[in-house]
C-alpha cells in the first residue's frame, strides 16, 4: 500500500500567510473596522480599549468614528461573550454561526449559574427570574437606551445584593443588575450600546436586541472551524480547540465536516485549507504594535513559531492574558506601553537585538499609535512583567 506524504508546511511559511491574512503590513491595511474583523474572526473586547487598537493597527488611516458605526450606527460589528467564555466583537454575518457553535452554550452555562445563585440567596425559581428579566426587558424597551444604573432605578428589583466569597477577605456584596443584565446579553436579547465618556471606557449603556437566528450546532461548529482555518490555519487540532473552548471530540468532528487536508507543521501534525498549501509570496519587511489580547497573538494555543517559549512569562499575566507585543517580520519580539504622559514606549526582549531597519519600523508604529490615541490615557486592565517595567 502506498501512503501520500503529507504536505510539509514551514513556519516561514506561516509567518508569511499570517502578515498578509492579518493586516499586518503596510500594502495590506484596511479602509473600515469590519475588514479587520473580517480577517481575525472576531476582536477580543474583553479590554474595550484593545477592540479600537486591534482595529487601529491594521487600517491605513486608523479612525475610532469609523468603529463607532459599525458597532453603534450600523450594528455591521456585534459584542458577544463566545469561545472560551470570552468577550468578542464578530462580524454581523458570523454572529449566528458563533451564536450556535459556541455562545449558546456559554449563555446556558451563565443562566444556570445565575439561578443557583438567585436560589440560594434570594429564593427565585425559573419563574421568578423570567418575571424580572421581562420586567427589564419592558423598561429597556421604554428607556430606548439606559446605563446598568438608570435600569436599576427603573427595576428596583435589580438593586437586590448577594454576597459573594463569604467570609474570604475579599467579600463583596454586589447588586444582581450587573448578572441578570450579562445573561440577558449572553442570550442575545439585549446588546451594549455607546461606552459613557471615550472609547477607552468600560461603562456601557444597553439597549434591547433581536435574538440571533438559530442554527444547527454540528453544521454551525463545521463553520466556524472553516473559518477559523481561513483565518488561521495551517493549525493544530489542539489549537482549533483551545480557540473554540470545544472539547477534543467536538473539534475533531467540526474538523471532519471541512475541506482541510492533514498536514506536517514543525510543530506536528495540523490542518491547512486546500489554498493554503502553496507557498506565499514574500510579505515584505513589516513591523506591528499590537495591543493586549489582541486576537493575533491569541490565535493559536502553539506559539513557539512566533514567539519564543523563553519569553512567554514576559509578555504573558499569570492568567494567560497577553499584554500589549511589538512584532518585526511575523514574531514577536518586545513589548510596549503607554505612559501616563501618553508617551508609548517599547522594549525589546532579552537576547533580541533589532537592526536599524526595524528599529525605523518600530519607532514609525509607535508615532503612529501615539497619533491615534491623542489626548486619551488607558489603564491596563491587567498587568505583565515586561509591560509594567516599561510603564514606570
Amino acid at each position: 500500500m502506498t501512503h501520500t506524504a503529507r504536505p510539509k508546511i514551514t513556519d516561514d511559511h506561516r509567518r508569511a500567510l499570517l502578515a498578509t491574512r492579518h493586516l499586518l503590513t503596510p500594502a495590506t491595511r484596511a479602509n473600515s473596522s469590519e475588514q479587520v474583523a473580517d480577517a481575525v474572526l472576531g476582536l477580543h473586547a474583553t479590554d474595550p480599549a484593545s477592540v479600537y487598537l486591534t482595529v487601529a493597527a491594521r487600517m491605513a488611516t486608523p479612525s475610532t468614528a469609523d468603529l463607532e458605526r459599525a458597532l453603534y450606527t450600523d450594528h455591521t460589528l456585534i459584542r458577544m461573550l463566545c469561545m472560551r467564555r470570552t468577550m468578542f466583537v464578530v462580524p454581523r454575518s458570523l454572529a449566528p454561526v458563533v451564536d450556535a457553535s459556541t455562545a449558546r452554550a456559554v449563555a446556558a452555562r451563565e443562566r444556570t449559574g445565575l439561578l443557583k445563585l438567585l436560589g440560594e440567596q434570594l429564593g427565585y425559581d425559573e419563574r421568578r427570574l423570567a418575571t424580572l428579566e421581562k420586567e427589564v426587558l419592558t423598561a429597556l424597551a421604554g428607556l430606548g437606551e439606559a446605563t446598568a444604573a438608570q435600569l436599576g432605578e427603573a427595576v428596583p428589583e435589580l438593586q437586590q445584593k448577594v454576597v459573594m466569597a463569604p467570609g474570604k477577605a475579599y467579600e463583596a456584596r454586589p447588586r444582581i443588575t450587573s448578572r441578570v443584565l450579562g445573561v440577558l446579553a449572553a442570550e442575545g436579547r439585549i446588546r451594549r450600546g455607546r461606552p459613557l465618556g471615550s472609547w477607552a471606557s468600560s461603562q456601557f449603556r444597553w439597549t434591547v436586541a433581536e435574538p440571533h437566528p438559530e442554527l444547527p450546532a454540528d453544521a454551525a461548529r463545521a463553520d466556524l472551524a472553516r473559518r477559523y482555518l481561513a483565518a488561521f490555519g495551517p493549525a493544530t487540532t489542539e489549537d482549533v480547540k483551545w480557540w473554540t473552548g470545544w472539547t477534543l471530540t467536538a473539534t475533531r468532528k467540526a474538523l471532519a465536516g471541512t475541506d482541510a487536508v492533514d498536514v506536517d507543521l514543525a510543530q506536528g501534525q495540523g490542518h491547512a485549507l486546500p489554498e493554503q498549501l502553496a507557498a506565499p509570496a514574500d510579505p515584505g519587511p513589516w513591523a506591528a504594535l499590537l495591543p493586549a489580547l489582541d486576537p493575533t497573538p491569541m490565535g493559536w494555543r502553539g506559539r513557539d513559531w512566533y514567539l519564543d517559549p523563553a519569553h512567554t512569562t514576559e509578555l504573558f499575566d499569570t492568567n494567560g492574558n497577553i499584554g500589549p507585543t511589538v512584532w518585526w517580520n511575523g514574531r514577536v519580539i518586545g513589548a510596549w506601553t503607554q505612559r501616563p504622559d501618553g508617551e508609548i514606549v517599547t522594549a525589546e526582549l532579552p537576547g533580541i537585538r533589532l537592526t536599524r531597519d526595524a528599529r525605523t519600523a518600530v519607532t514609525a508604529e509607535a508615532a503612529r499609535l501615539t497619533e491615534f490615541f491623542g489626548d486619551i490615557r488607558i489603564r491596563p486592565s491587567f498587568r505583565t512583567p515586561l509591560e509594567s517595567r516599561l510603564r514606570a
